[in-house]
């Protein structure tokens, strides 16, 4: 041992120890070398060069920069923000200024036990934010008059295209292939409809909303205040829609159904829109959580995830997700779509906000934006400027003959308008507008000196009355009813729910989560502090191109290290999730060949142990899957490929294909299947989902892949938010670049201008991009690298000593796996009965998350350890996981019986263990199984949840007021 003290090492070497590196991996180098040592390797690059075929190696660390420390980072990257130009803005179009209460920006928004929690698979874990969802979903129900509501979608625009596609598989119109959209629905939705109705080779008309009446269609759009602000009664439309058959989405704004009828009082069958305007900053476009609601007779065709309402064990009242819980992976290229995501830390916070204000206060929040916009227009009519529409709620637009002149004064003032319409302004207010912003609009509109008084023109309202709401149209029916919502109104109840809902989930600031695929790593505080910031967090998607430069150099520079991590040439910014950047690549594929006159080409190659969302997202581009099987290793096929590839060759359009394989190993045939899809005509997909394995090593462009997206939210650090946020760039080499989306509003690339959109926003949700950006530049070119190399060292650590007491069910040649192993549990159930979900629950009450079970295998774990956890959490993760396999021996000796055993009845609660105790094992065995788990006890709050009684007796919204009572 060395004993170099600290005086003489030299100052490079003083500054090297705060470098990042060290924070972000987990084993330190004394545990490196016992787990190299346990494993069998001399060292981790001998580890690695066993492990990733040498055909696929990248010769040297990644050309970006050398790591920085977080104080380094964080000051340069404030640096990048302060070029962002925060104007007031007024562009609306659905993005607005909020204010986010501090409860919840710093109890949620900024608290890694609501933000590293992963999506309710184990319910039983994950009541809290449960309870949140099922408010959002009360929430939506209440607001929009409608029967059921979604745990949320991606954003507004996207829930447009899952209407439209909901409408086309509920209508009886069958004979019609027509989609009718409004043209004043929001031009971004209009957009990115349109382009997913080209792929799903739907008409469409975009025409005034009265026009609908005049065509034979399956569905329409309508929007509800309109584009330019105006409220109109569209319950007659809606009506002769029904007459023929039709289903009408109505785009709602979510603030002004506190004041307005519900469109489903009007007849709608379906609302979407965006709960942005609940609290959530715009962050240059997202994230936020959309909303989509429906009647109970379309429960089976709602896309996304809905939250409902079981029992336990005990037959208390308990809650998961419903029905379509991972249905890609389930119904694969027939699922209703491939969202399989959410937007769930978002949503809890819509969901807080309107906990927190309740009825009244949305109610005063609402009233006091309708007033501001009373007072704007009345005071702008006295001066001869009249607004176009008599009848708004927060947006008043104006026909300018001196529109240029107006432009030109707000600008100087620090003020956005929409501006994107010839000859015309829109201005929409909103919760953050004060008496001197109006007062500052007026100057802009009418010059100074126009001698207007606002408390005047307020009292005029009050005397004279105002009605810009149409009587027909004002809300009647109450909302927000239930108890939840009118009962944590001050600042010491609501942080007290918030933290009770907290201490019912496990989240990464408890213990590692392990699933595999999912990648749970770090998401270190540093990365998450500039979400905060007013000059990332408050910029609209739209504002002038030039006010948003640091947004701009930011995401330039993160594009320019993900191209140089993937080997591809070019990348798109704006998928919001990995199953967006999937459907992303496959447009570019698409239009790629449609360009060479290939339009034919629709066969997609999909392996057998393929994510579920594939076959769904090629469904969407108009493909036909045609898989490919798996040999007994794991490994695709060749001569299957080889096959298929070859009979298929005048139709194939690509192959999807995941790296490393689902199965968790480098596939040593990966670049001969690029070449063999190549050399047939087709397109490479390569999945990065497992980019965790590849950054530093290899990368998809040297393999031969031709597009991937990128989990940002699983290799790049950003935190999944129980279940949402997520980001899906994709990165395509240079000739499918063309063909890359664009935006109707912002242009992001001259080569890609007039392309379809598949997000709302230019950048997806780019108030997130901050994250991986800090990622990248905190661990720099050696850190980026060294992730890679101990995700797959502690993957390996894992393997062999689970591999004593457990069989590990593919491995290479050497007998290795890549980032993620499966551990094969169907002989314990032949055994012992026990089966894969006894283990799950189980290991709750060990103080762990199960890891993915039963995908991509049956009857199987796939675990992922991630690089971020230490061999202090590793072993004692082996040791919950080797302490079950002595209690699965007790059943298989008869010692335990099957139904009477602490597998079979986990997890354990503390009504287990404060009721009789009358079991044929003792409490200590049930909740204290080892001394970890009791020295840092998790505490499920329900027993076992019982699925199919909760999708026979499905109830998506909060309990009644009884069973408070009860």
């Amino acid at each position: 041992m060395s004993t170099q003290n600290n005086d003489s090492l030299s100052l490079a070497e003083l500054e090297q120890t705060q470098n990042f590196i060290r924070r972000h991996i987990g084993p330190n180098a004394e545990q490196t070398q016992a787990m190299l040592s346990d494993i069998g390797a001399e060292s981790i690059d001998a580890l690695i060069d066993q492990i990733v075929p040498s055909d696929i190696r990248l010769a040297d660390l990644p050309a970006i920069e050398e790591s920085k420390t977080e104080v380094q980072a964080l000051a340069d990257l404030k640096k990048v923000a302060s070029l962002n130009k925060v104007n007031e803005t007024y562009i609306g179009l659905g993005y607005y200024g909020t204010l986010t209460p501090n409860v919840i920006l710093r109890n949620v928004l900024e608290n890694p036990g609501w933000y590293t929690a992963y999506t309710p698979y184990q319910p039983e874990i994950a009541q809290g934010r449960l309870e949140s969802l099922l408010n959002f979903q009360q929430m939506c129900i209440d607001l929009t008059g409608l029967d059921l509501a979604s745990a949320s979608l991606l954003d507004e625009g996207t829930a447009a295209a899952e209407a439209m596609a909901l409408a086309k598989r509920v209508s009886k119109n069958k004979k019609s292939n027509l989609f009718f959209i409004s043209s004043d629905v929001y031009p971004q939705t209009i957009d990115l409809v349109k382009q997913r109705a080209e792929m799903f080779d739907f008409d469409i008309v975009v025409a005034p909303a009265n026009e609908v009446v005049d065509h034979d269609v399956f569905g329409a759009l309508l929007q509800y205040p309109s584009a330019t602000g105006e409220i109109t009664d569209i319950s007659d439309l809606i009506a002769k829609v029904h007459e023929k058959k039709g289903i009408v989405a109505v785009a709602a704004d979510i603030m002004s159904l506190v004041l307005l009828k519900a469109p489903g009082e009007l007849g709608a069958d379906a609302v979407i829109g965006s709960t942005q305007r609940f609290g959530v900053p715009m962050g240059y476009g997202g994230p936020h959580a959309a909303f989509f609601t429906t009647s109970e007779k379309f429960k089976r065709s709602l896309p996304g995830r809905i939250i409902g309402v079981s029992k336990d064990t005990r037959n208390n009242p308990a809650l998961r997700m419903a029905m379509q819980t991972r249905e890609q992976h389930i119904r694969r290229e027939k699922a209703n779509s491939n969202i399989c995501t959410a937007q769930v830390l978002l949503a809890n916070m819509a969901a807080f906000y309107a906990v927190y204000h309740g009825p009244k206060g949305l109610k005063i929040i609402a009233q006091r934006i309708h007033r501001f916009a009373d007072i704007l227009c009345l005071g702008t009519a006295s001066k001869g400027l009249t607004a176009l529409h008599a009848n708004y709620f927060d947006t008043l637009t104006f026909n300018l003959s001196n529109k240029d002149e107006i432009v030109t004064r707000a600008l100087a003032a620090g003020v956005n308008f929409r501006t994107d319409v010839e000859g015309q302004i829109s201005i929409s207010l909103d919760e953050t507008t004060t008496r001197e912003n109006v007062n500052t609009l007026f100057d802009i509109l009418l010059g100074e000196g126009h001698g207007l008084d606002l408390a005047a023109l307020d009292q005029q309202i009050t005397d004279n009355g105002h009605s810009s709401i149409p009587a027909t149209l004002q809300r009647e029916s109450a909302i927000l009813t239930h108890p939840v919502f009118n009962s944590y109104h001050s600042e010491t109840e609501m942080l007290r729910y918030i933290k009770k809902l907290e201490n019912k989930d496990l989240a990464l600031n408890h213990s590692m989560i392990s699933l595999g695929s999912c990648t749970m790593k770090l998401n270190a505080t540093a990365q998450m502090i500039p979400v905060s910031w007013p000059e990332f967090a408050n910029m609209h998607p739209f504002a002038p191109v030039d006010q948003a430069q640091g947004y701009k150099q930011m995401i330039d520079e993160l594009g320019d290290w993900l191209v140089e991590l993937t080997g591809y040439d070019n990348i798109s910014m704006q998928p919001n999730s990995g199953a967006q950047g999937e459907y992303a690549g496959l447009i570019a594929i698409h239009k790629y060949h449609e360009s060479r006159g290939d339009a034919h080409r629709n066969i997609c190659l999909i392996p057998s142990s393929a994510h579920g969302t594939n076959p769904a997202s090629a469904m969407m581009v108009g493909m036909k899957v045609v898989v490919v099987a798996c040999d007994k290793s794991g490994n695709v096929d060749m001569a299957d490929l080889k096959a298929k590839a070859e009979e298929l060759a005048d139709n194939l359009s690509c192959i999807m294909i995941t790296y490393p394989s689902t199965h968790g190993v480098y596939e040593t045939t990966i670049a001969e299947i690029c070449n063999i899809v190549h050399e047939h005509g087709g397109q490479v997909y390569l999945d990065g989902a497992n980019m965790n394995a590849q950054v530093g090593v290899t990368s998809p462009g040297l393999i031969g892949a031709d597009v991937s997206h990128l989990n940002l939210h699983k290799t790049f650090a950003i935190p999944h938010g129980g279940g949402g946020p997520g980001m899906g760039p994709i990165g395509v080499k240079a000739h499918l670049a063309p063909f890359l989306p664009d935006h109707a509003l912002i242009n992001v690339n001259e080569n890609t201008k007039g392309n379809g959109a598949v997000s709302a926003a230019p950048y997806g949700s780019a108030g997130i991009l901050c994250i991986s950006y800090l990622y990248v530049a905190l661990l720099g070119k050696k850190g980026v690298t060294d992730a890679t190399k101990y995700a797959i060292t502690n993957a390996n650590y894992l393997a062999t000593k689970l591999s004593k007491h457990f069989p590990i069910l593919y491995s290479d040649k050497n007998g290795r796996v890549a980032h993620e192993c499966i551990v094969d549990l169907r002989p314990l159930k032949a055994s012992s009965g026990i089966t894969e979900v006894d283990i799950a629950k189980r290991l709750n009450d060990y103080g762990f998350h199960a890891p993915t079970m039963s995908f991509p295998v049956a009857g199987t774990f796939m675990i992922e350890p991630t690089e971020s956890e230490s061999k202090v959490e590793l072993d004692r993760f082996i040791e919950a996981m080797v302490s079950i396999r002595d209690e699965v021996r007790k059943v298989e000796s008869g010692e335990w019986t099957s139904e009477d055993n602490p597998l079979h009845n986990a997890p354990h609660t503390l009504a287990d263990i404060t009721a009789p105790w009358d079991r044929g094992y003792t409490i200590q065995e049930a909740v204290f199984p080892v001394p970890a788990a009791a020295a840092n006890k998790f505490w499920p709050t329900v027993n076992r949840i019982d699925d199919v009684y909760g999708d026979r007796n499905l109830i998506c919204s909060c309990p009644p007021v009884s069973s408070y009572e009860d």
